[in-house]
């Protein structure tokens, strides 16, 4: 039988895991043929939500990660999207709270410490929104990922700037990610923000 205490923790737990670098790129006018962007650590936050029965919504955040993205706005679909997550960098409210989401129980940081997506695909949308398609490797199982991300094209003084956001649900289960099902809701939702500053 499962405690309140430790659906609370599940909850967190479980959740860790989804918040999974997802980088986003988008087609853009007025911009060169291609062009490589690296992720602005400082504008990028990657956050997380679960449920749980009885509980209200446990969010949490990831605090290390990095990625690339090689964009070609004239042929989307040439476009590229590299994210890793390290899944160490979990922040959900007390050191011993995070040891407990790193440990074996959840994210197994020590077996497997990144969370990774490769993109397969990007398609343009609408002039706004792109859907990034790819695979997101978490605890050493890979599964395929879709996304919807609405981009926002910036000038940063004398360089460009993307930036992204999107919300997606992940099914933890999925990954192995059982802890507290069905106490625990098997939905992840995930909200990423970043920025991209051009090379």
């Amino acid at each position: 039988m499962i405690n309140s205490a430790g659906i609370l923790r599940g909850a967190r737990l479980v959740i860790g895991f989804t918040a999974v670098g997802f980088a986003f790129l988008a087609p853009g006018r007025a911009a060169p043929d291609r062009s490589n962007w690296s992720i602005d650590p400082a504008r990028t936050h990657i956050g997380f939500s679960i449920d749980a029965v009885g509980w209200p919504r446990t969010t949490g955040k990831f605090e290390r990660f990095g990625g690339r993205i090689a964009v070609d706005f004239d042929h989307p679909a040439k476009s590229r999207v590299n994210f890793q997550v390290q899944a160490g960098s979990v922040e959900a409210g007390s050191s011993g709270f995070n040891d407990f989401i790193r440990s074996a129980a959840l994210l197994n940081s020590d077996g497997f410490p990144t969370i990774d997506f490769t993109s397969t695909s990007v398609e343009k949308t609408n002039e706004h929104t792109v859907r990034v398609t790819g695979a997101l490797t978490l605890l050493g199982v890979t599964r395929p990922l879709s996304v919807d991300v609405d981009v926002i094209k910036q000038k940063d003084g004398g360089r460009t700037r993307l930036e992204f956001t999107a919300k997606t649900k992940i099914d933890r289960l999925d990954f192995g990610m059982n802890s507290g099902y069905p106490i625990i809701s098997r939905d992840v939702l995930l909200t990423i923000s970043s920025a991209a500053l051009d090379q």
